[in-house]
């Protein structure tokens, strides 16, 4: 299989498996049961992209070839995932502002100057 196939699959199942351990409670609530028994580690499955570091783990291991490969693979697909999950969250505003115009800027008109100096 081609490594850029393997990415996508890969960037794609880590994605959906940190979502589902993150947010969904699962058939008979065993993924919220694992959420509860995993807090005593503290937020390993609270937080989507610290999650993801550690879904990307063994898939890391999965679709590697080498060493250098896998430990390549695993900050990658967990970045992809974080990637995957910021364009798809539901809710999500965009991290834009404008901020106030200053009227004391470095530069001035002539005809202003020569008013200001006049003054």
């Amino acid at each position: 299989m081609d490594s850029g196939v393997r990415l996508l699959i890969g960037a794609l199942a880590v994605w959906r498996i940190t979502y589902a351990l993150t947010y969904e409670d699962g058939p008979a609530r065993v993924l919220a049961r694992l959420r509860e028994a995993a807090a005593r580690w503290g937020s390993l499955l609270e937080c989507f992209y610290c999650a993801s570091v550690w879904t990307a783990l063994p898939v890391a291991l999965a679709i590697g070839t080498t060493i250098l490969e896998r430990a390549l693979l695993w900050p990658a697909l967990s970045g992809a995932a974080c990637l995957l999950h910021r364009t798809t969250e539901r809710g999500q505003t965009a991290l834009y502002w404008e901020e106030e115009e200053d009227d004391h800027v470095l530069r001035r008109r002539a005809h202003e100057s020569r008013s200001a100096h006049q003054a």
